[in-house]
């Protein structure tokens, strides 16, 4: 049968297109790669390569099945080589290799299935499910308070840590309130201590800042406050949270998820509070600042008031003046029509007794009194017959 009857056989048209190998390759990688997320396998290594460019090839199998695996070198920094037959844990995100239509895992943590490596694989996965949750995301830390008040202290009552914190604190800032909320750090039983006491300082009224911490010690010391449970419980505080747990090296999952880590529990006591002292010398350079602004700013509003002053004066002064020529020229004005000034030309004014002026002979009745008023003053004086016309 010829290949175009073969196609129509097969019930493909002319139109039609068959598939190429990349694209049943690309479309398997990409059917594998949405359907996987990261996850944890475990397994025997075998046929284990490193390549000159320090990439790692090898084989995972246990007894049923086995599947190819790389590790890329930007990964395995810091990884130990594993031997023939190693039993390990390793993180891995499945994929499809398109050159050789391969199903692998490209492995981005190992470790090996010992004591030691299943507690870094409780660890890990502890991890990556707060990071899943963003509890380790730099952008939900809080700042500390700058003059906390009344401070909670998660600690070993008789641990060496609690005498550490507060030393510090009574010798930087005494003014603060510590409220010491004891569990036990390590051992059997620590978890649920402390899971206890966090739940109860969360509780308290006014705490204005959380210190959880201990001393150093062995990394199983530490263990608890890697405890996926604990570090939730930290993040979950109301208040803002300093991690002091270990010393420098030792970094826990409680160190990631609070607000700030500090190496050691002094130094966690240290960023909690102030330096009274410090603050002393900050408050007095602020009043001597604070006063020579004053002095300045009064000495300016003397100058700027006597200068005020000085232009209230002038303008009061001219506003006198112009009142006192225009009062001038109103008394001219009056006393240029006063009768007074008549009197003085030689004129006389006659008043009956009430004052009134007599201006008409009718008002002079023979015999009748009356007032003459003249420039000097009143002359009485006594009417005789009257006389008509001019003088």
């Amino acid at each position: 049968m010829k290949a175009p009857d073969r196609l129509a056989s097969a019930g493909l048209g002319p139109g039609d297109r068959a598939w190429t190998v990349a694209d049943v390759t690309r479309r398997a990688r990409q059917l594998i790669e949405g359907g996987f997320t990261r996850l944890w396998v475990r397994g025997e290594v075998t046929g284990f390569k490193a390549y000159r460019s320090g990439h790692w090839y090898f084989t995972l199998r246990d007894q049923q099945a086995q599947v190819r695996c790389v590790m890329w070198r930007s990964d395995n920094q810091g990884h130990a080589a594993p031997g023939e037959g190693t039993q390990v844990f390793v993180e891995a995100q499945p994929t499809v290799w398109d050159e050789k239509g391969e199903f692998r895992l490209t492995v981005r943590q190992l470790i090996p299935t010992d004591a030691t490596g299943a507690w870094q694989l409780r660890l890990e996965q502890a991890r990556a499910a707060l990071e899943r949750d963003g509890l380790l995301d730099p952008a939900r830390k809080r700042p500390l308070p700058p003059f906390p008040a009344r401070l909670g202290l998660v600690t070993s009552a008789d641990g060496a840590a609690l005498r550490d914190i507060v030393s510090v604190l009574r010798r930087r800032w005494p003014a603060v309130e510590v409220l010491l909320v004891p569990a036990r750090v390590q051992g059997e039983g620590a978890e649920g201590e402390l899971l206890q006491a966090l739940a109860r300082v969360n509780r308290l009224p006014g705490v204005d800042l959380v210190i959880v911490g201990r001393g150093g010690g062995a990394r199983e010391d530490l263990w608890v406050f890697n405890s996926e449970r604990v570090a939730r419980a930290v993040a979950a505080q109301r208040a803002p949270t300093i991690s002091a747990v270990g010393h420098e090296t030792d970094v826990t999952l409680t160190d990631l998820v609070a607000d700030r880590r500090a190496p050691t529990p002094s130094a966690a006591a240290e960023a909690a509070v102030p330096d009274r002292a410090a603050v002393a010398q900050a408050v007095a350079a602020l009043a001597r600042r604070l006063g020579h602004g004053l002095s300045r700013r009064t000495q300016l509003g003397a100058e700027r008031l006597e200068r005020t002053g000085d232009r209230l004066e002038a303008a009061i002064r001219g506003h006198l003046d112009d009142r006192a020529n225009r009062l001038a020229r109103l008394a001219a004005g009056l006393d240029a029509l006063s009768p007074l000034k008549v009197l003085q030309r030689g004129y006389a004014v006659a008043r009956d007794e009430g004052g009134g002026v007599m201006k008409r002979v009718a008002q002079f009745a023979p015999g009748m009194r009356f007032h003459l008023t003249v420039s000097d003053g009143d002359v009485q004086a006594r009417a005789t017959a009257p006389q008509q016309g001019g003088y």
